[in-house]
């Protein structure tokens, strides 16, 4: 196993062990006011119109896959339950509505927001951590019309975040490989402290491996990984500075002066890499061996070119003190070269100093990677393990937002539908269902949403799938597995579902990734994902689209 392996393992086990902080974590921004002012001036007006008892359902879903991609990852719906279960307004809210909203509204109405709770909300969603797609609601709420009108802008703002960064993430683990260790670096470019944590938590769940972020990984239980900066560096000038030199063996604890055992195997090493010890920093060696005392079974190093002798030289001396170093981080130049260079060095050494671990070192690449990085290094024949990713990944700037919607479907039964000229914008009216067929080779052909009172697909029966605005574009399907996608997650005041853990969420990313073809994950023209409408729906809306549409008149 891999020093990285190794590490990683051990954090996982120490993570798995504890009880999850995020079981108990709230985050106290999250609450009725984070919400735009519109909503509140809304449920007035509903509420002195005397729609207290109409019933809605509400749609969120987005229009199209960010990153020029065929998929999404859903996230975020934890943090969606947290906000229903702690809905209230408290009487510093009141009394802050009192003077934001605008004069003359009733004293009755505040005394009905004091009062309100999400109990008679139902809040149906896929699973957190399922791929998904355009036009295909992710959460489904019904209730109250006022409550769940009052819900729409912090669910988006819950949702739209964490499925682009779950998303991002994702596409980084694709182009990297499995076998390629991927860190969160990003909290110092992120779009605030919050920004910072939902980063860290859903690059997580997208399958990154672990952040730099110390508290998203006391609140989330994500391994912690970092190394050092180049002012440690460069905070030495010389040897003289070493104020402690002295390291005891892991095992038998005699003690060895660090500095001078790497001196020794820096003049050893000039020799077997042909290089001059003149080319190495007289700072820069104290520093490394300053690290490597003080985290000797730890010892990572931050090295350019000239950094590699000192490097090995110091991780001979842990050796000969019963330690092994566990790699480097590059952080500038030609990362495909200086990772071919550091790995030549390493077996190298393994082999003149009969060390087989040496030559697996961990080879750790920085320097604002982004995908087009990663893929253009994996062309190169790279030798690097480990890529720590920051502002790209955090700030999602290829796409800096998902642009999911919260649209009204239905009121009192009555089912509603938004016309526009943009037929993309148009919405699928009523309260519906939503299954994901499957092909004859297990993977994923189409989704298909019905109206409710509709019976489901069945597995070996054809269904008639219809593109919801194309008159032309249908196809059969007969399905070799149905699955529904909606669960009720809150209903009667109170969460239904057992929630899994992150890891647990993490490992459902990647099991519905599999699900499928590779043409529609690939990075270049991916393939789109059918979505489609049952036969009865595609009449439905276009029924309703037609008694809605204006009919003009010519002169």
């Amino acid at each position: 196993m891999s020093s990285m392996n190794r590490e990683l393992s051990e954090d996982s086990a120490f993570a798995a062990g504890r009880n999850s902080w995020n079981r108990h974590y709230h985050n106290s921004v999250v609450q009725p006011l984070l919400t735009d002012l519109y909503q509140i001036t809304m449920a007035y007006a509903y509420w002195k119109s005397g729609k207290t008892d109409d019933h809605a359902v509400f749609d969120l879903f987005f229009r199209t896959n960010p990153f020029q991609g065929e998929f999404t990852i859903f996230a975020g719906l934890e943090e969606c339950l947290k906000f229903l279960d702690g809905f209230h307004y408290s009487e510093t809210d009141i009394e802050y509505l009192k003077h934001a909203l605008p004069q003359g509204i009733e004293e009755e109405f505040f005394e009905y927001l004091s009062q309100l709770t999400a109990k008679d909300v139902t809040l149906y969603a896929i699973e957190e951590g399922s791929v998904a797609f355009p036009r295909v609601p992710l959460i489904k709420v019904a209730g109250p019309l006022i409550i769940v009108q009052l819900l729409e802008t912090t669910l988006l703002t819950l949702v739209n975040y964490a499925s682009l960064m779950a998303t991002n993430a994702a596409r980084y683990r694709m182009v990297a490989g499995k076998h390629i260790h991927l860190l969160e670096f990003g909290l110092r470019r992120a779009q605030g402290p919050d920004g910072g944590l939902s980063a860290s938590k859903y690059s997580y769940i997208g399958g990154f491996d672990g952040t730099s972020n110390v508290l998203a990984g006391k609140l989330f239980n994500i391994p912690v990984k970092g190394t050092h900066a180049h002012a440690y560096i460069t905070s030495f000038t010389g040897i003289d500075e070493l104020k402690t030199r002295i390291l005891q063996h892991k095992e038998s604890g005699a003690s060895r002066d660090l500095l001078e055992l790497a001196m020794e195997h820096r003049v050893q090493l000039a020799n077997v890499l042909d290089v001059s010890t003149d080319e190495s920093s007289e700072g820069e060696l104290a520093a490394m061996v300053s690290f490597a005392i003080a985290f000797p079974d730890g010892f990572m190093a931050l090295v350019d070119t000239s950094g590699l002798l000192n490097f090995c030289a110091v991780a001979l001396a842990l050796n000969d003190q019963g330690y092994r170093a566990i790699g480097i981080r590059i952080d500038s130049g030609d990362l495909a070269y200086l990772s071919c260079l550091a790995r030549e060095t390493f077996e190298r050494i393994a082999e003149r100093f009969k060390l087989p671990w040496f030559s697996k070192l961990t080879i750790v690449a920085s320097n604002d990677i982004n995908e087009e990085t990663i893929l253009s290094l994996n062309e190169q024949g790279h030798k690097i393990d480990c890529f720590g990713i920051g502002t790209h990944l955090v700030t999602c700037q290829r796409q800096p937002a998902l642009g999911c919607v919260y649209k009204m479907v239905e009121i009192n039964t009555q089912p509603r539908i938004k016309l526009s000229q943009d037929v993309g914008k148009v919405t699928m009216p009523g309260s519906k269902n939503v299954f994901r067929l499957y092909g004859a080779d297990g993977h994923a052909l189409i989704d298909l949403l019905q109206r409710v009172d509709e019976n489901p697909p069945e597995v070996g029966q054809k269904v008639l799938c219809r593109h919801p605005f194309q008159e032309s574009k249908r196809a059969y399907v007969i399905p070799t597995q149905v699955e529904p996608l909606y669960r009720v997650y809150w209903t009667e005041g109170r969460v239904t579902q057992v929630l899994p853990s992150l890891e647990e969420v993490r490992e459902r990313v990647q099991v519905s990734l599999k699900t499928l073809r590779q043409d529609h994950k690939r990075t270049l023209n991916p393939t789109p994902y059918k979505v489609a409408v049952s036969d009865n729906l595609y009449n439905f809306i276009h029924e309703l689209w037609l008694q809605n549409a204006p009919i003009g008149e010519l002169s």
